[in-house]
């Protein structure tokens, strides 16, 4: 199979449609209008179902009632919009119902516009929605890997019955690049053990959220943590890149960790020892593996197209191992590699002369 050179947004639909999309629902919001716009032109004709809802919490919640069926289903969304979607997110979660959310994210907070931003760690990673629930957060750097882990997404929220998450900043989602969209490589998951179809011939499955017992309701959120475990322990991921000997470690996320990688490699070159820590699970975080890492290491630098947010997460999981500083912007252009290199070099300097 050749490359073609084609949008952000266009890849992930067609990537959802070799993972096997059966159902799609959204509501038009830029930077994501694309993914929509493509579907409703495609899924009709396989017979499949497409419908552009009235309104973001209509598309969410179509997809609550589709994704008992045990068929894939996908939302996609931005931003301020799938803000409206935390409460039917809680829901999903609650009743474990499997669904992949595509949030191509825009510059807030409220409305903000179309820059260019990675504002939406928080909403991602800790929600909106109300109680104890999680939603697993997937976030690639390239489209090639945004069509790999669009179908990662399926698997994942089947398999374990979880809403997941990708979540593409917006240069990502209207950029092109050269990739090839195969058939996914994930198994498909049997779930016919818990979809509504009538309870032929098995105890019947309900779908509510509603749990007037303290007891059941206790024993219901222990075993969703339990769940969330194990996907910690199975699905976690992350990429490192020149640590092998690396004395200061760059971590950061999505597009933002693209324009590090290459300046890291440009340092590199100019004899810094400096490695590039990526994940690529947002949840579950990879806290374990950054915190050997941070054992082996001096500093620790978090760049970001945000104002710190998953720095919070990288703190966390250095804890007092090594200094951690951070450079970002919240919106706009993107921070330039020469910015970003005359900033570590600054942040080195001053390290080295508080010695």
């Amino acid at each position: 199979m050749s490359k073609e050179l084609i949008k952000g947004n266009i890849a992930i639909a067609k990537a959802a449609l070799k993972a096997g999309l059966k159902a799609y629902f959204g509501y038009p919001i830029t930077p994501q209008t694309d993914i929509g716009e493509y579907l409703s032109y495609e899924m009709p004709k396989r017979n499949l179902a497409y419908v552009c809802a009235e309104s973001e919490i209509g598309a969410i919640n179509m997809a609550l009632g589709a994704a008992t069926s045990g068929e894939k289903v996908m939302v996609s969304s931005s931003s301020c919009a799938v803000s409206l979607m935390q409460e039917a997110l809680s829901y999903a979660c609650s009743d474990e119902l499997p669904l992949v959310l595509v949030n191509v994210m825009r510059a807030g907070p409220g409305q903000g516009y179309i820059y260019p931003s990675q504002g939406d760690y928080n909403q991602a990673v800790t929600g909106g929605g109300n109680g104890d629930y999680q939603v697993v957060v997937l976030s690639p750097s390239t489209l090639p890997e945004a069509c790999d882990l669009t179908q990662r997404a399926f698997y994942i929220s089947q398999k374990y019955k979880i809403p997941t998450m990708l979540l593409v900043d917006g240069l990502l989602g209207q950029m092109a690049e050269p990739v090839e969209i195969s058939e996914s490589k994930y198994p498909e998951i049997d779930n016919s053990s818990w979809i509504l179809d009538g309870a032929k011939g098995r105890a019947s499955r309900e779908i509510h959220s509603l749990e007037p017992s303290q007891y059941k309701l206790n024993q219901h959120i222990v075993s969703l943590f339990k769940k969330y475990k194990e996907i910690e322990q199975n699905e976690c991921d992350w990429e490192e890149y020149m640590m092998d000997d690396a004395e200061i470690l760059v971590t950061s996320f999505g597009t933002m960790a693209r324009y590090a990688k290459s300046v890291v490699k440009d340092l590199r070159q100019n004899g810094i020892k400096i490695g590039l820590f990526r994940p690529k699970t947002l949840f579950p975080f990879p806290s374990k593996r950054l915190g050997e890492l941070s054992l082996k290491v001096k500093h620790i630098i978090d760049i970001e197209m945000n104002m710190g947010q998953m720095l919070k997460d990288v703190r966390l999981s250095v804890l007092n191992n090594a200094v951690v500083s951070f450079i970002g912007k919240p919106v706009g252009d993107w921070l330039k590699r020469e910015e970003m290199k005359s900033a570590i070099n600054n942040i080195i300097k001053e390290s080295y002369a508080s010695i």
